[in-house]
């Protein structure tokens, strides 16, 4: 098969899988279903990725947020983050951050490691820096868990309010909840992806 072929029918697993993960988690997909969905055979999972565990490892790597969450003015992080988490378009994830869709796969202890890992580094530590006054680990937690309980209420479990909210029906609550728990002014406008705003 030529090498062009190759690679697109790895990119193909890698889609259908990130799908069936998304809606599934780990243990409701097997292999042949990948495969099927991508119109392979199940053996060219194992050449291209060795196992169903390095499939999911890679179909749920998401580097969430990296550099460019950080990038912009301090007082926007947390409106960034909401972005990130509830409005961005993961539709190569089933229309839901790769966050959360690794929580459907939690049972397993190293995804739930994952998900501490890809947390503490990129969400946390980043509130935590911005936090002023005591227990500012204790408040970055806080502000993260109810970032991505939003995005799974929103998302996963589709509750009826939220999920029909846009980024301008969040933003004044995004604002007073941010700037409570961090002790600082923070901006409750989400930008959208082509770089507008909406908010307050």
């Amino acid at each position: 098969m030529p090498k062009r072929d190759r690679e697109a029918t790895r990119a193909r697993l890698l889609e259908t899988a990130r799908l069936r993960f998304a809606r599934e988690g780990y243990d409701a997909t097997s292999v042949r279903d990948v495969a099927r969905d991508a119109g392979v055979d199940a053996t060219l999972i194992f050449r291209y990725f060795g196992s169903k565990k390095q499939l999911f490892d890679e179909a749920t790597a998401t580097a969430p947020g990296g550099p460019d969450l950080l990038a912009g003015p301090p007082e926007e992080l947390v409106a960034r983050m909401a972005r990130e988490v509830v409005f961005h378009d993961w539709s190569t994830y089933g229309g839901e951050h790769p966050l959360l869709a690794m929580l459907r796969s939690s049972a397993h202890d190293d995804t739930r490691q994952r998900i501490r890992e890809e947390v503490c580094a990129t969400y946390v530590r980043a509130l935590e820096d911005l936090a002023e006054g005591a227990d500012a680990g204790l408040r970055a937690e806080l502000l993260s868990a109810w970032l991505v309980g939003i995005g799974i209420l929103r998302s996963v479990v589709g509750t009826p309010a939220l999920a029909a909210a846009e980024a301008a029906d969040l933003a004044p609550y995004v604002e007073t909840v941010a700037s409570g728990l961090l002790g600082r002014p923070m901006s409750g406008e989400v930008s959208t992806q082509n770089g507008e705003s909406s908010g307050t």
